[in-house]
């Protein structure tokens, strides 16, 4: 016991305490710590390869040789594959123009060379992976899940079906009638434009694909008359006001006529 109390007055024994417990601490650090994420390139050496060179004779001049981003353009460190092959895939990208918003247009590259600049960017950093074809099949989907999802989340701004609509600023929600289930899947996932992204946390996989299940269905034909633009209630309290309030107007006048 005296031998015990002497070294715990021992002028070093503070500094071995602390030693220990750095120790400790790192260890368990070590341990406990959640592994850092890998960038998922999409694609084989060669794709990433020829993925850089398209990248620096087609996109650096914004992006930088890096990716790392300009004064005119963001970094693309970190967005992933499925950012690229959205924005790609659909034309966005590159702009043609400066605008408040990057406009749909005819892909200026084939799937190949997408894929390639996906698995380029893709290998600069982690971030959402393309997602697969079993992900996106509109048949795993319940399109009535879908349809509350969507109106809960989506709606506001691509009106209740997907005929899009107007933003401020001089942007706006585009229409989804052409888009593919790959591209809906990818935008929920990457967030382009003025669009929020929808992670896990917000809509797991299996909501994403219902989502996808709901807009597809709204692709057939309507069985309730004219849709007026899928506009919802601005078109039709038009319709009401000229067509409908404007015909008994009308018919009003003819009967005074008549009746005179």
């Amino acid at each position: 016991m005296k031998a015990l109390a002497n070294s715990r007055r021992n002028r070093y024994a503070p500094a071995v305490l602390l030693l220990l417990a750095l120790i400790l601490t790192g260890a368990l650090y070590a341990v406990l710590a959640p592994k850092p994420a890998t960038a998922t390139t999409g694609g084989n050496a060669q794709d990433v390869e020829a993925g850089k060179a398209l990248f620096e004779a087609n996109c650096s001049t914004c992006h930088g040789l890096d990716g790392e981003g300009t004064d005119v353009a963001p970094s693309l460190i970190g967005v992933g594959a499925a950012s690229v092959d959205f924005q790609m895939a659909t034309g966005r990208m590159p702009m043609a123009n400066n605008s408040p918003q990057a406009e749909a247009k005819p892909a200026q590259f084939d799937a190949e060379q997408i894929s390639q600049v996906a698995a380029y960017v893709a290998s600069l950093g982690p971030g959402p992976a393309i997602p697969s074809a079993e992900q996106v099949d509109p048949a795993g989907g319940d399109p009535a899940n879908g349809l509350a999802l969507f109106r809960t989340n989506c709606a506001m701004c691509h009106n209740a079906v997907g005929a899009g609509g107007a933003l401020s600023e001089g942007k706006y929600a585009p229409a989804l009638y052409d888009s593919t289930p790959t591209e809906i899947y990818e935008a929920m996932l990457t967030g382009p434009q003025s669009m929020p992204v929808f992670n896990e946390a917000n809509i797991d996989p299996q909501g994403k694909q219902d989502i996808i299940a709901y807009l597809m269905e709204q692709r057939e034909p309507s069985v309730g008359g004219i849709s007026l633009g899928s506009l919802g209630p601005v078109a039709e309290g038009l319709w009401v006001w000229i067509i409908g309030i404007g015909g008994l107007i009308a018919a009003a006048v003819w009967v005074g006529a008549k009746s005179s």
